[in-house]
């Protein structure tokens, strides 16, 4: 693939009319004020960038905040203004393959996404949204996406992509919810107390400087591991983790089980750790899921690696059954956000990013709809997260090739990630695959991915 990829066409993509709409953020919004999210969708053939810029304007009608723009009120609060100000939209064009592209998908320097400057955005001097398509030499469209973390999370993020695809499918679009003020919505809806213990901290000064040494030195210290599993491989894995625990166990449950033993095995682990998975809050709040913003809160575990991967999977739906009254924190993180205070809301971090104690943080994105969305009758061939966040013990998974099996992307310490990369990495992560097990088409043309 080329390393420079020639640009083709540049345009700002708008809905026509600006609603004007103000949006006060939520503190948890504002605590991911500094954050984007950037994720690439693959497909197999040419698609028309003029009709997927029309749907676009028309997507951005329906969800006109990420068209907008962020500003900062006098009392420090962050607003979101849907004034339509838009959306860029850039055409590339490589020499390289499909599969080049989807190889190089979480490499820093992909060159796949325009990302978001998320610091910049929060005052109001940038995009809350881009758009990069890429026309590979073999007839493949790359479809590289990246948004401002205050506007919404990946929930949110799909329902502009849901809306997009009807645009360009000629097809209904989903509504969408837009809160005035998230933070008196929740006021509303969340207990009047739930398990109090807040997934943000305050770290001291000298932790603070250990935190910021680590994201500086992360894009050299880490890498990024992808890796496939089968629909039969992860049966089998349900199947033996499932007698093992006596229970019935989901898909989910076994793969982050799986994959957190197998890289703590693999670097000769044995210490106890902390496991952070964020949730999807929406459900348990009796919220619609067409509700734009971030609703998320996470669940905390403690697990050994003597105890094994089948005990943690156990753990973990327990906690997913019990989250409601065990788990929630969003009441937890207003009160503590708000005793902090605005002014230093900039020095939380989450309780999750803990480097120094390798506390991994598991986000599970699949049943999001990746691989529902259209354009032209044609669905993604993959989807990826991009190079987001270079910090260590984290993962994303999500739908695999063609929405088959599970994908895992995890960023890792350089020398134990070319460890799992390696044969006795593959051979532990891939204990249940069967040599006869048949592989989609795409995987075999990914060699990165393992």
């Amino acid at each position: 693939m080329n390393a420079w990829p020639e640009l083709r066409r540049s345009r700002i993509v708008r809905a026509g009319r600006a609603p004007g709409t103000v949006l006060r953020c939520g503190l948890m919004d504002t605590m991911l004020a500094d954050l984007a999210v950037s994720v690439v969708l693959f497909f197999d053939r040419p698609l028309d960038d003029e009709r997927l810029a029309a749907g676009l304007a028309r997507a951005l009608d329906r969800v006109p905040v990420f068209a907008g723009r962020l500003r900062t009120t006098a009392g420090g609060a962050l607003e979101a203004v849907c004034d339509d100000a838009g959306v860029p939209f850039d055409v590339h064009a490589v020499d390289g393959t499909l599969a080049g592209a989807m190889g190089r998908v979480a490499a820093a320097g992909a060159e796949l996404v325009d990302p978001v400057d998320a610091p910049a955005a929060r005052t109001g001097g940038g995009p809350l949204f881009t758009v990069r398509v890429t026309r590979t030499a073999d007839g493949g469209t790359v479809l590289g996406c990246s948004w401002h973390h205050a506007v919404g999370d990946l929930q949110s993020f799909m329902l502009l992509m849901r809306a997009w695809s009807a645009a360009v499918e000629g097809e209904p679009l989903p509504e969408a919810e837009l809160v005035a003020d998230q933070d008196a919505l929740l006021d509303e809806v969340l207990p009047a107390e739930d398990c109090g213990r807040p997934g943000f901290r305050l770290p001291d000064p000298a932790e603070a400087a250990f935190l910021a040494r680590e994201v500086a030195a992360g894009p050299r210290a880490n890498r990024t591991v992808q890796i496939y599993f089968g629909d039969a491989e992860i049966e089998r894995m349900r199947a033996d983790f499932g007698a093992a625990a006596g229970r019935r166990l989901s898909a989910g449950d076994v793969l982050c089980a799986h994959v957190v033993c197998t890289v703590r095995e693999l670097d000769g682990d044995e210490a106890e750790r902390m496991l952070t998975v964020p949730v999807n809050a929406r459900r348990w709040l009796g919220l619609s899921p067409a509700h734009v913003g971030n609703l998320l809160s996470d669940l905390h575990l403690m697990h050994s690696a003597k105890d094994g991967p089948a005990a943690l999977a156990a753990a973990l739906r327990t906690a997913v059954a019990d989250f409601p009254a065990e788990h929630l924190n969003l009441r937890a993180n207003l009160r503590f956000l708000a005793a902090v205070g605005r002014d230093r809301l900039g020095d939380c971090v989450p309780v999750g990013f803990d480097p120094a104690a390798r506390r991994f943080s598991f986000s599970n994105w699949s049943r999001f709809g990746a691989y529902d969305v259209r354009f032209q009758g044609e669905r993604p061939v993959y989807f990826s997260p991009a190079a987001n966040y270079p910090l260590p013990w984290v993962c994303w998974t999500v739908e695999g090739f063609r929405g088959t099996g599970l994908l895992a992307t995890v960023v890792l310490p350089a020398r134990l990630a070319a460890r799992v990369r390696g044969a006795e990495g593959r051979a532990a992560l891939h204990r249940f695959r069967d040599p006869a097990d048949e592989l989609p088409p795409p995987a075999a043309a990914v060699p990165r991915v393992i």
